[in-house]
């Protein structure tokens, strides 16, 4: 499977620029999504080096897999939630690593496929969402179930809805008709519940609704500040981490890990003593770095893409 057909790695001069895979050791990259970055990386890497490859999407793991045959490191790819990152590695005894990738964005193979439900652009796809196809809620689970309130926090919270309560209220009064099922009731919903003049603004009106929930339906930002923490102190001296975000949420999550853990005091919460001699980590980038023009250009799904880097001391 080509990777344009699967997953299009975003910023990859610069993932590798920082991550610098070219030193070699234990590399693990948490979303591995199609194999797109993870192939740039194990390129990188010798037969006594080590990659470690997670995701939830079975069809990722698969494309991965061919992606990666017959590359020089040990390849090893894994079926999971890259938040047991911690977890996974400790089973396979491995302490530290030397690197580690995180691009927290949906593939295209996800958004693009109108089985998976993550598109408002066909009004008849399943309202799904799942990054996990055995997961046990689904974005109509969460319209057809949850109470006002809670719909209008998720809107407000995980999509920045100006109309957040609105839109809840006109998904409450809809369901008492007809339960959601298909992309296009819920377009519908937000259209009706946005007026003309603001649905004209600020791209698609539903845009904001549907990443919504699809953070609720997989619970994105639920631990993600623990992970960051835990992958930190699982890198060596000199062990770089590199994530990749593309919404506001998430960035403002790793913006603040990072920029916690550069400060003169990061040790655990649960150690009766300070242990560090100063800062954990150093800021590699201090403000995030964008995609260029060339590469927005050539692929428009870049243009909302952060990077961030920071390196062990």
């Amino acid at each position: 499977m080509a990777e344009t057909e699967f997953h299009r790695p975003v910023m990859v001069s610069e993932v590798l620029k920082h991550l610098r895979p070219d030193r070699g050791g234990i590399y693990v990259d948490g979303t591995v999504g199609g194999g797109g970055h993870a192939r740039r990386i194990a390129g990188c890497l010798s037969d006594d080096d080590y990659l470690l490859g997670i995701d939830l999407d079975a069809g990722a793991i698969e494309a991965a897999a061919k992606m990666l045959a017959g590359l020089p490191p040990a390849v090893e790819l894994v079926r999971d939630n890259f938040k047991n990152l911690p977890g996974i590695l400790s089973r396979r005894g491995i302490e530290e690593i030397d690197g580690c990738l995180l691009d927290l964005g949906v593939s295209w193979h996800q958004l693009d496929r109108p089985s998976r439900g993550f598109t408002y652009r066909d009004c008849a796809a399943p309202l799904d969402m799942r990054m996990d196809v055995d997961g046990d809620i689904t974005a109509a689970d969460v319209l057809n179930e949850y109470d006002h309130a809670d719909l209008a926090r998720i809107f407000r919270e995980y999509g920045e809805e100006r109309w957040a309560d609105r839109i809840a209220e006109f998904v409450a009064r809809r369901r008492g008709k007809k339960p959601f099922a298909a992309a296009g009731d819920l377009v519908q919903a937000v259209k009706d519940a946005i007026p003309a003049a603001a649905r004209r603004r600020g791209g698609h009106p539903a845009r904001r609704t549907f990443q919504a929930l699809r953070i609720e339906v997989n619970r994105e930002l639920e631990g993600l500040s623990e992970l960051l923490e835990k992958m930190i102190w699982l890198l060596r001296a000199g062990g770089r981490f590199v994530v990749l975000t593309f919404h506001s949420l998430e960035d403002r999550i790793v913006k603040r890990v990072f920029r916690d853990m550069a400060q003169s005091c990061s040790c655990p919460v649960d150690l009766p003593v300070c242990i560090c001699d100063g800062p954990v980590v150093r800021d590699l980038t201090r403000r995030p770095l964008t995609a260029g023009c060339d590469e927005v250009q050539d692929n428009p799904r870049a243009s909302s893409a952060k990077l961030r880097a920071v390196q062990r001391i």
